[in-house]
């Protein structure tokens, strides 16, 4: 293989249950696995899941859901960012639920839905007064089950906007207790409410994505992280050929590395096409039996060039190491990110759909 990811299908169930038992017996865990779950592969990772007894999966459109419908998952599917009308028939004909943005829809809805109220991200979601809201959930021809909000800042500390949101959450939340509405699930959390133990924001639904595939971002002027969990994820390229250059030598797109020295340089079966950030070019680093190499020269669509001077031993037809662990180095998505001016999120996501996926349980 060219490239290739390995991906644990022990880990990813290991950190479903340390969210499960962080929040308790009284709070229902929703893995989100919208983008082909991070990349990870949407219907190994939510069979995984369901096995380990998740009840719920999150996605972002309908057209996700439908796709683990036909793959045999049972378990309850919200979908969370579209209610386009020519969908609308697939909501009933796949059991999803969708999660309503505005209140001009409920009158199209015919499923049992959650609807997002937007406290302040200024995204999706109805920024009605509580009044109105209630007013349009019993004109509604389906029945409300859940509400729901998105926070724009949770992992900064220093401001004040999620405790607003939250205030404004349970503003809405209060206003349609006293018009007799009382939806069965309330959530806003995703990973790092849950991770820092923000307790206050979790309702009896939380939506752990970046956690189930081993992250958990950095939050600022934070309390200590609770939750513990691991990459579940290794990215591997072969190495299509090896050489040795002179010094002065000109490596890649633009000559952007001049060798300072005589240098051996291995090419990877691998390049931004793949998911390889362009950016890494001259800043990024792979592990190569143990030890870090640098990426000399641009990273081309197909191809990336690394120094392995320290390693000379690499031959071709060997595997180098880009996301993942070999002997005492590693390299995770957010450094990768960081590398990159990225997110962690966006390197994940980044990885194409031609770099094979293998499954490990």
């Amino acid at each position: 293989m060219r490239s290739w990811v390995e991906i644990s299908l022990q880990q990813i169930r290991a950190n479903f249950r340390a969210v499960q038992a962080l929040v308790g017996d009284s709070v229902e865990v929703m893995p989100v696995v919208k983008a082909d779950a991070y990349r990870h592969g949407a219907i190994a990772v939510s069979h995984a899941l369901e096995a380990e007894g998740a009840r719920w999966l999150a996605v972002s459109n309908v057209e996700e859901g439908c796709v683990l419908r036909q793959a045999g998952t049972q378990a309850r599917i919200v979908v969370m960012a579209d209610f386009l009308e020519d969908e609308r028939e697939m909501l009933a004909t796949h059991h999803l639920t969708p999660v309503i943005h505005s209140l001009q829809d409920l009158h199209a809805v015919h499923v049992p839905y959650h609807l997002k109220i937007d406290t302040g991200m200024n995204r999706l979601g109805t920024s009605a007064q509580p009044d109105e809201i209630a007013r349009a959930v019993k004109a509604a021809p389906a029945p409300l089950e859940g509400l729901m909000t998105h926070f724009a800042s949770s992992g900064n500390y220093e401001s004040k906007q999620t405790e607003q949101q939250l205030e404004r959450f349970e503003a809405v939340i209060e206003g349609l207790r006293r018009a007799g509405i009382t939806p069965r699930y309330m959530h806003s959390s995703a990973t790092t409410p849950i991770a820092y133990r923000r307790q206050e924001a979790w309702g009896n639904l939380v939506r752990p994505g970046h956690a189930i595939y081993g992250y958990v971002s950095p939050a600022r002027s934070a309390p200590a992280r609770v939750l513990n969990v691991a990459p579940a994820l290794t990215w591997k390229a072969t190495v299509l050929e090896v050489k040795d250059v002179e010094a002065g030598a000109l490596i890649g797109y633009g000559g952007i590395h001049r060798a300072a020295r005589p240098l051996r340089i291995a090419v990877l079966a691998a390049g931004y096409a793949d998911g390889i950030p362009h950016r890494l070019g001259n800043r990024g680093q792979v592990i190569v039996k143990g030890k870090f190499a640098p990426v000399v020269g641009a990273v081309s669509m197909d191809l990336t060039t690394i120094d392995i001077t320290g390693c000379p031993d690499l031959q071709a037809g060997e595997a180098v190491t880009l996301l993942g662990a070999d002997g005492a180095a590693s390299i995770n998505a957010q450094q990768m990110a960081k590398w990159a001016g990225t997110i962690s999120y966006a390197v994940l996501c980044g990885i194409h759909a031609r770099v094979k996926r293998v499954y490990i349980d």
